[in-house]
């Protein structure tokens, strides 16, 4: 009797495991390639990462006298965060550009904000 219960244990466990995988790989699997864009309320402006290149896009597309300032961060697989690069648009014509080559040893983050206060716009976590 208690051997077959844990038999039905053992069964759940790996049926709950399979399922998890299989619902979360799409999931990861976007999170690791192509473009990623960010895009700020209002028309304000955009943050891009171009993958063919690894070259990051920071847009202030809007004339009110503020910039939108980007920053990259990157999460090591030790756990910690550092801010990579911090980068602005704005008072210029066209976008500013920032090379950056993003790779596969840890998770990279994008944010953008307004320089005219408000919150800050965030992506979710992505590498190549």
């Amino acid at each position: 009797m208690l051997r077959s219960t844990f038999s039905r244990i053992a069964v759940v466990g790996a049926a709950a495991a399979t399922l998890f995988a299989v619902s979360s790989g799409p999931a990861l699997a976007d999170a690791q390639t192509s473009d990623k864009t960010i895009t700020l309320p209002n028309g304000r402006g955009y943050m891009k990462f171009h993958d063919d290149g690894d070259v990051f896009e920071i847009c202030d597309t809007k004339a009110d006298g503020n910039g939108v300032t980007g920053t990259l961060k990157k999460q090591y697989v030790a756990g910690n965060i550092a801010t990579m690069w911090t980068d602005g648009d704005g008072g210029d014509n066209g976008c500013d550009k920032h090379p950056y080559n993003v790779g596969n040893d840890g998770w990279y983050q994008m944010t953008l904000k307004w320089n005219g206060g408000g919150a800050t716009v965030t992506s979710e976590w992505f590498n190549e």
